[in-house]
């Protein structure tokens, strides 16, 4: 025997339990199942967006867990950034962040900035740990680098300083 289908609430918990989540994503994924069940109630494929009633009930499940604190932006982007921190730059960091809708507060930022160059360097040794030998690789590790959203300053800073070590 089938469970019943879980709540907008219920699924909400559910992956809130699991990780956070920012508003927008939480969102995002309610919108998505509430499409899907709209489709399987209706009985065939349908690409119609999620009705008026969806909408304010999924505002209403968001409201409720922002009053109840169990969603949170802060928490949000303190976990996005101790999980980023050691293998991404600011700008990689802050672009995620922007793409769910926030953004770093002051001193978030300030200790990103500050630590930036020091996480550069971990990175690099990391993968390389070794300085450049010609252009070539000099471009190819700076690449790597912006790739992974450090900014040019400290990108030429932590090659230079592999070059000096070497």
């Amino acid at each position: 025997m089938a469970s019943p289908p879980l709540s907008l609430k219920a699924r909400a918990l559910g992956w809130l339990a699991q990780r956070e989540h920012s508003a927008a994503e939480l969102r995002r994924k309610l919108l998505r199942h509430a499409q899907r069940e709209q489709r399987e109630q209706a009985g065939g494929p349908s690409d119609e967006p999620a009705g008026v009633d969806a909408t304010s009930q999924i505002d209403d499940v968001i409201a409720w867990l922002r009053s109840n604190r169990y969603l949170s932006e802060e928490r949000f982007i303190e976990s996005r950034v101790h999980a980023r921190a050691a293998r991404y730059g600011n700008l990689r960091i802050r672009q995620e962040l922007a793409q769910h809708g926030l953004a770093l507060g002051a001193d978030a930022a300030q200790a990103l900035r500050d630590s930036e160059l020091e996480r550069a360097l971990q990175v690099w040794q990391r993968k390389y740990g070794t300085a450049p030998a010609d252009a070539n690789e000099y471009a190819r590790q700076s690449r790597f680098l912006a790739q992974r959203g450090f900014s040019q300053e400290v990108i030429a800073r932590v090659l230079r300083r592999s070059a000096q070590a070497d």
